[in-house]
């Protein structure tokens, strides 16, 4: 846990000086201020941008992709740089909340996986550029589970009665739940939506918490046996306690990629370009997924050999192919967001967590 010690003194720091004024109280510097998930940057990358631009860095989290939408649906209320899912690049181009990127500014573009550019979300990467990417799947504890973790219905599993936890997130969790029922996590059938938030309810007993994005802390403290959690959430907490294991279930699971978009109204956009264009060099692109572990989208970082060998080794980090095959991004389901938003309702109540 000395990291994310590290990482939190970084950001109460950089927040202390919201407004900018230099430490010695000469000139004010100007502030780029960020929106992301917390323990989602290598601090030292912080530090190197600031200094190499004269600029301090105000860092503010949030916990899952329906917070950044609900703060910044009413306005922008001064980000200059946001984080947003795969899906909801999609839904914030449509309800015109990011602004265009000017790509001749972030030249550094040229060393991302083709894999990851040009995707359906943001044809032709017109609003957003891919950040980290990597897999939902299940955290647990080896020593209380006794075996190997490898499906969605360890979840269900009465022996982890109240010892389990869920993303409270009703796309991520309602998908997983539709995975382990062999159903299209991108669904807009009502009734298979509906198969999903009754087999949650049904086994409401299973169930110690719905967490948001906290779920790998529980683990670690030993409050619960297994948890619904990001890879690299997940891989951080391993480092320090070697009982935890990670697991993509077999029926499949979502696969994510992280962006980097600017909002509308952001007052610093062309230091936000500046950033964009510094975190995708193939060393500070390095940094940030050696510390947060998850997969990196540079490709020009893992050909230069400067990605980690063992998390590039690792195949619950960057798995095969066939893997690969059984996983699915998240899709903006338009209208049906509706029906996904009514169930996590009645999870939420018929569960009680």
């Amino acid at each position: 846990m000395k990291r994310l010690l590290t990482f939190l003194l970084l950001f109460v720091m950089s927040a202390t000086v919201a407004f900018g004024c230099s430490p010695t109280g000469g000139n004010q510097q100007q502030v780029l201020s960020i929106y992301n998930y917390a323990s989602y940057i290598a601090p030292e990358a912080i530090a190197q941008f600031e200094k190499e631009n004269n600029v301090k860095i105000q860092y503010d989290t949030f916990e899952n992709s329906d917070a950044l939408y609900a703060k910044l649906k009413q306005g922008n209320p001064g980000y200059d740089l946001i984080f947003p899912a795969d899906y909801m690049v999609k839904i914030m181009v449509a309800e015109n909340i990011i602004e265009p990127l000017n790509l001749n500014n972030i030249p550094n573009q040229k060393n991302l996986d083709p894999k990851f550019i040009n995707q359906s979300f943001d044809p032709g990467n017109k609003y957003s550029l891919p950040y980290q990417w990597g897999t939902m799947g299940i955290g647990y504890n080896f020593k209380a589970t006794k075996t190997e973790i490898n499906s969605w219905a360890a979840m269900f599993d009465p022996k982890y009665t109240g010892k389990t936890a869920w993303q409270d997130d009703a796309r991520y969790t309602l998908a997983g739940v539709l995975m382990y029922l062999g159903l299209d996590p991108n669904t807009t059938n009502p009734e298979e939506i509906n198969k999903a938030r009754d087999l949650l309810i049904k086994n409401k007993n299973m169930i110690a918490a719905f967490v948001p994005d906290t779920g790998q802390a529980l683990l670690d403290q030993g409050e619960v046996n297994l948890t619904m959690e990001w890879s690299g959430d997940i891989f951080q907490v391993m480092k320090e306690n070697s009982n935890l294991r990670y697991a993509i279930p077999k029926e499949g699971t979502v696969i994510f990629s992280d962006n980097m978009a600017i909002p509308k109204g952001a007052r610093h956009k062309e230091l936000a370009e500046k950033f964009i264009n510094f975190a995708l060099q193939p060393e500070i692109g390095a940094k940030i997924s050696n510390f947060t572990r998850f997969g990196s989208p540079n490709k020009a970082a893992i050909d230069k050999g400067l990605i980690d060998p063992q998390d590039l080794k690792n195949p619950q980090i960057y798995p095969p192919a066939e893997v690969l095959g059984k996983m699915k991004f998240l899709e903006d389901v338009g209208k049906a967001t509706a029906l996904y938003d009514r169930a996590w309702t009645e999870v939420k109540a018929g569960a009680g967590k």
